[in-house]
């Protein structure tokens, strides 16, 4: 069955692993698309994580821990040499 949504309008999880790479090809890295691409995910976030009535920590710490990995990437190459190293 043929989907009549076209591929670039598709979200990634709706993509199959074939379509991948053409999909990744038509989306704009423009900083103009990255910005409206966060845009567009920052409302269902809040609504889902953040603007509930019986909310919890959850949605912040999604962000934290996104944060901290994305850090820890960056510095990964200059923690690397900072390792303890045994001499024997």
């Amino acid at each position: 069955m043929v989907s009549l949504v076209p591929l670039k309008e598709k979200k990634l999880m709706e993509i199959k692993l074939g379509e991948l790479p053409s999909w990744i090809l038509m989306q704009d890295f423009t900083l103009k698309g990255i910005v409206g691409a966060f845009q567009r995910g920052y409302d269902p976030y809040y609504n889902k994580y953040i603007n509930v009535r019986k909310g919890s920590i959850s949605g912040v710490n999604m962000i934290l821990v996104a944060y901290v990995l994305f850090r820890y990437c960056i510095s990964y190459k200059e923690l690397k040499h900072e390792q303890l190293r045994k001499y024997h």
